[in-house]
């Protein structure tokens, strides 16, 4: 599965690296990509093993905020 997620408050290398880092260390995400300019991180993952919640979760531990 993939999804994209919003993401309000990256703004540089740091913010991408965190979050990119903390999806990544989910069980069940395949791959996290951050678009900076867009505010949008492309998820690939399985959906049998993380739900979206988690993955949400994940980022706002990091101090950003995810927008549905």
């Amino acid at each position: 599965m993939k999804t994209t997620l919003s993401v309000i408050g990256m703004t540089c290398g740091h913010c991408k690296m965190s979050v990119e880092g903390a999806l990544n260390e989910l069980n069940g995400v395949k791959s996290a990509e951050v678009n900076l300019a867009s505010g949008k991180v492309d998820v690939t993952y399985d959906e049998a093993e993380v739900t979206l919640d988690a993955m949400r979760l994940a980022v706002e531990e990091q101090g950003y905020d995810v927008v549905a």
